[in-house]
């Protein structure tokens, strides 16, 4: 089969459609001809030689896909998707590739009215929010503040966050993106290049601050997002766009008597991914289903342009997710 590779790592025009073998599938696993694989940014420091894939998972990037069953482990039982299924999948590594093995448990049946290939923006969007809102204690009625509301997760977290009964603000670039955000079902869009950000936040939550920040930008953000959290807030950084290091007052902490929490997704444990997935399955896949939760898809394009996928991506200017398709 065909797979977009790292020759070596260094910039995007290190990556290469080579061929390489077809996967096994191990007793639980399905086999997955794949329709896109989504390119997201650990994909990008994988390439820059930072995020090595775990153990056992193929060497070239890819996170998530989506495509069709087309065969499967001896141990599947009857509850698991089937040969002729479409699905969507999360992944350790391997997603830039014509097939895919993934665990059945880390895969999602599509419902009928939903695009095979655009459905590859969701897996991991969807397991990284849900996760996250989940380690965060989110509460209806309480206010989600999304970095990069914009962006291939960003898309996910407002849609998913507002079908949840959450007050959603975000964050976005310039007033045609704020104004798409709006669209996706934010209650607040704010544009994070003119000045002020801290105070318009506190404005539009009477002066509390959001209870929850969901982060994307990392050591960069680290004394703004303090500045907006509520009163018991928690902020919650899933992402280092703006650095590793960043500076915190103490005191400010304290006095909100804030939380912090970092994650990540690649590196957990298989069965805390399990779990993961059983709870997008149970709690968020339902609004797919009912059409509150859809793809934002900004370029789909072929694994020869692997590369402009990855610039795309590094541009900032994706809105929503970059796929690839074999």
């Amino acid at each position: 089969m065909r797979a977009v590779v790292i020759t070596k790592p260094g910039d995007p025009d290190v990556l290469a459609v080579q061929e390489v073998p077809d996967p096994v599938a191990g007793p639980r696993d399905l086999i997955v001809r794949v329709a896109a694989a989504g390119v997201n940014r650990a994909d990008l420091l994988q390439r820059a030689g930072h995020y090595p894939p775990p153990a056992g998972a193929p060497v070239w990037p890819g996170l998530e896909v989506s495509g069709t069953v087309v065969a499967g482990g001896h141990g599947l039982g009857p509850d698991d998707p089937k040969v002729g299924d479409r699905v969507a999948a999360l992944l350790a590594g391997g997603g830039y590739a014509e097939l895919v093995a993934v665990p059945a448990e880390l895969a999602l049946r599509l419902p009928d009215d939903l695009s095979t290939v655009d459905a590859a923006a969701l897996p991991e969007g969807l397991a990284t929010v849900w996760s996250n809102l989940r380690a965060a204690r989110l509460a209806p009625g309480e206010s989600l503040l999304v970095r990069g509301g914009s962006g291939g997760v960003g898309t996910v977290a407002v849609q998913l966050a507002r079908a949840l009964g959450t007050r959603v603000l975000a964050t976005a670039g310039g007033p045609e993106r704020t104004a798409r955000v709006l669209a996706l079902g934010a209650d607040v869009a704010l544009d994070h290049r003119e000045p002020g950000l801290v105070d318009r936040v506190r404005d539009a939550t009477g002066g509390r601050g959001a209870d929850v920040v969901l982060d994307v930008l990392g050591g960069g953000g680290l004394a703004e997002n303090l500045a907006m959290l509520a009163d018991d807030g928690r902020l919650v950084v899933i992402g280092l766009q703006q650095g590793r290091r960043g500076e915190l007052d103490l005191s400010v902490l304290m006095a909100r008597r804030a939380s912090i929490l970092g994650t990540l997704l690649r590196s957990r444990p298989h069965d805390q991914k399990v779990a993961i997935m059983d709870g997008v399955r149970r709690h968020a896949w339902p609004f797919v289903e009912d059409r509150w939760v859809r793809p934002v898809v900004h370029a789909r394009l072929g694994f020869d342009q692997a590369a402009d996928a990855h610039r795309l991506l590094e541009s900032g200017e994706a809105f929503g997710k970059v796929l690839l398709i074999p």
